[in-house]
């Protein structure tokens, strides 16, 4: 059976790619290393891929990652954008058994989210970018795994810092609006 997209998983993926575009573009530290940046678009995408699932993740990341390229540069950069996709799907579909943002955000919730984190990093920088650079573009393979190995780096980091707030912040929020009553 095909699952659809619901009305709500489309506005999300479309008002999450517009801020996902804006932070990528705007809000980038550059790390020395090109094409390498510090990002905090990689926090907001891992909460929307939490709160939409891995379909919205995917797209999310893969709409506005190629519109920054095109953009920024004047062309999409596949691999890297197929990457920033996987994140978002793999970080949903691996993080989903555990409901990370039902109730307060524990210890143990933190940890979970941050190796969930880690290894879709590691996935789509360290390993699935830098392939794909070399199969689709034929770049030298020692420059791209070091992108992705910074890349991995930089992420892992900041999305520890920043993700976790933002989740933290997301669940304060949903516990208070669960804690609201109605008046008779």
């Amino acid at each position: 059976m095909k699952k659809k997209l619901t009305t709500k998983q489309v506005v999300a993926t479309g008002i999450g790619a517009a801020v996902f575009l804006v932070l990528f573009k705007f809000v980038a530290i550059p790390t020395g290393i090109p094409n390498t940046q510090v990002n905090v678009a990689q926090s907001w995408l891992s909460l929307l891929a939490l709160i939409f699932g891995p379909a919205v993740g995917f797209l999310t990341a893969f709409i506005g990652h190629s519109l920054n390229d095109a953009i920024s540069y004047g062309s999409v950069w596949w691999s890297w954008v197929l990457a920033d996709g996987l994140y978002g799907f793999i970080l949903a579909a691996g993080l989903r058994p555990f409901h990370l943002l039902r109730g307060r955000l524990t210890a143990v919730k933190v940890i979970v989210f941050n190796l969930g984190q880690m290894i879709a990093n590691a996935l789509a920088w360290g390993l699935v970018a830098p392939s794909l650079d070399i199969f689709f573009y034929r770049e030298p393979a020692l420059k791209v795994f070091l992108q992705g190995g910074v890349s991995t780096v930089i992420n892992v980091l900041s999305t520890a810092l920043i993700g976790t707030t933002l989740l933290y912040l997301f669940t304060r929020n949903n516990l208070a609006e669960a804690s609201l009553k109605k008046e008779d």
